[in-house]
Order: structure tokens, then sequence, then C-alpha cells
């Protein structure tokens, strides 16, 4: 026992397991118990402590929460020599409007989903610091998809309530990623909220264009019907059962429609970074109305596709797609698989400014 106080990651890690345990274990249906059930009776995976989940409310009375602030997207990188750049993120669990009178507990980084963009030059060192305040549920860590090392970094970024942890890593493949955490379940933290993107730019830059965009698919597990009202806890039944009652862009339905609309003018060249962090669901994602001018697969900056329709990003991709908007208008964007229209896979791109009937117009 002295040996387990002097290592109190450990001794957290067994007392958190135990408990898990034994609530598994007083709960023959529970999707949990099942979960250990198939992994062989271990919490396994990415060795972090799992806890037990709050108990579910009763889906009640509309609730009326503000939705969830969108992170913006850092100036393009102009120094031509590699920098240590110092990234620092915190964790934040937010109660935020994730549909018409449904509300949902996010956990984040840094209060957004997605969480900020990173944005690092080919040869950067990267310090990054995560802190995770002492009232959160759960420990929380990061792993990068633009690392080269055992777990993204988050081997060495787990961090328990009240606690940080920092490490460096050195972007040595210019690209799009996807970062999330994976703690374990690592797909109730990703579908929770956590995750965002990582630029890295090729050491001689990105072409310069007028508008970038930063936009994210995620599909979300909730108890009870899809329509409930009122506050909304994970499921995890629905989670295995990979069963979504919502596939959305930035977090909630209507986080890029309406007032939030992304605003381009006519002439304008505008590049989309786009990811899908999951954690199950693909994306074939699509601007109702254009058609990508170059479109990056996989992430990988060195040499366009032109002239792509649809574009297929898989659960923890990324992709860039360019275009030059030449009509005024409403643009939706989508995943084409249209169904998920329903479960609020859509944004909007207004465009102001003169038409133009030479490219697109009524016949008189």
């Amino acid at each position: 026992m002295r040996a387990l106080r002097r290592n109190p990651w450990k001794f957290a890690y067994i007392v958190v397991l135990v408990g898990i345990l034994a609530m598994a274990c007083r709960s023959p249906a529970s999707p949990l118990r099942e979960t250990l059930t198939d992994r062989g009776g271990a919490a396994g995976g990415a060795g972090a402590p799992v806890q037990e989940l709050p108990a579910s409310p009763t889906p009640g009375q509309p609730i009326d929460l503000p939705p969830l602030p969108q992170a913006s997207i850092p100036p393009p990188i102009t120094r031509t020599t590699s920098e240590v750049v110092t990234v620092e993120l915190e964790i934040k669990e937010v109660e935020a409007r994730l549909a018409d009178g449904i509300g949902y507990r996010y956990w984040t980084y840094n209060g957004t989903v997605p969480g900020p963009f990173i944005r690092v030059r080919e040869g950067d060192t990267v310090e990054l610091t995560l802190t995770n305040p002492a009232d959160s549920i759960f420990p929380h860590d990061i792993d990068l998809h633009a690392v080269n090392g055992p777990g993204g970094g988050h081997t060495l970024s787990q961090a328990i309530p009240g606690t940080s942890a920092a490490f460096r890593f050195k972007a040595m493949n210019p690209g799009i990623y996807i970062y999330h955490c994976a703690t374990d379940p690592i797909p109730l933290h990703v579908s929770n909220g956590m995750y965002g993107l990582i630029l890295v730019e090729p050491a001689g830059g990105l072409p310069e264009v007028d508008k970038e965009f930063y936009v994210v698919q995620g599909d979300l597990y909730l108890e009870g019907d899809r329509g409930d009202k009122g506050m909304r806890q994970f499921s995890m039944g629905k989670l295995i059962a990979e069963d979504a009652d919502y596939v959305v862009f930035n977090g909630a339905v209507g986080a890029l429609t309406g007032e939030n609309a992304l605003k381009a003018d006519v002439g304008d060249t505008v590049r989309i970074y786009f990811g899908v962090a999951g954690p199950n669901i693909i994306s074939s994602f699509h601007v109702i109305g254009e058609i990508f001018d170059r479109a990056y697969p996989e992430g990988d900056l060195s040499e366009p596709r032109l002239n792509v329709q649809t574009i297929l990003v898989p659960a923890g991709g990324a992709t860039m797609v360019e275009f030059k908007v030449d009509v005024p208008g409403t643009y939706l964007i989508v995943d084409h698989s249209l169904s998920r229209l329903f479960k609020g896979a859509v944004g909007q791109i207004v465009v102001t400014g003169p038409e133009n009937p030479d490219i697109y117009g009524p016949v008189n």
C-alpha cells in the first residue's frame, strides 16, 4: 500500500477501476458491463482510468441554453524559419445547446467544439501543455495525428483532475490532421466534443486565399428518444451499436446555419479545413452548388486533385478543399449520405455580391 501511495496515478487508477467493476457487477444489463466483458474483464485500451458516468436524468421540458462558441482560425504563417511554438489547452466542461430545446454537457478543449485550430509550420517544435481542472469528471489527454511518437502525445499528456501535463514534438509532416482525447473509453471522449484540427503548413507556405473556414463533423449518442427535450446524456449502448442520434458540424445542430452561417463575397477563393472526428461515422463531404477546384485527400497537402464534386473523409481523417465562389446565394455544406441532414449534418455558406448570369441564372 505504501508503494501505491508513492505513485498517486497508479493508486487512483486502481481505486477507480475497482469502483467501475463493482458498478458493472451490480448492473448485469449495463452497456459498460457488456464492454468490460467484451474486453475480457479489463478496462484496457488507452491505459487511463475509466470512471462511472453520472446517472441519466429523465427527459423533461425544453431547455434554452446558449450555443457553443466557435473557435477562430489563426492567420497564415509568414515566417520562413522554424520556431518553438507554445500551445496551451485547458479542459472545460460546457453546458450548451445541442438542438432545439435540447441541452448537452460537452467536454472540450478551451471551451469550443471543435477545439482550437492549431497552426504550425513544417519543422516547428511544438510544446503543448494540457491542464485538467480539479472539478473535471474524468482524466483527459490528447492524441494529435500530426505527431510521430507513441500514442501521438497521449502517453505523455495524461492529466488527472487538478493536474497539468506537457510534452513536445517536432512537426515533421505537412498536412491537416485530427487531434482528439485518447483517454479510455476513447469514443466517449470524442463523441462528447474532445477533438479538433492541427495544420502543419508546408515550409513554403500555402497559396493565399480570401477566406478560410474550420469545420469538423462528429456524431453523438443520447439516452432516450432522439427528440426528447431537456438536458440529455450520453448512451454507451447506442455508441457501441453505432446508432447516432445526431451527426453535426461543429458540435451542434445549426452551428453553421442562419446567423452562424459562414460568409464570403462573390469572387472570393474559399478554403475549408474539414475533419471528421467520428467516433464512428465517415463523411461524404460536399458543398451543394460548388465544385472543389482543388481537394487534398487524406490531408496530404503535396498534390491536390482537381475538379472534385465530393470527397470521402474517414473518421479520424481530414481534408482541405479550395474553390472560387462566382455567384451569390446560400450554399449548403453537407455529408452526402443525405439522410444525415435529418440528424443535423448541414451548414451554410452565404455569398453576397453581384449576380453573374453568364455563369448561373434563369432563362429569360
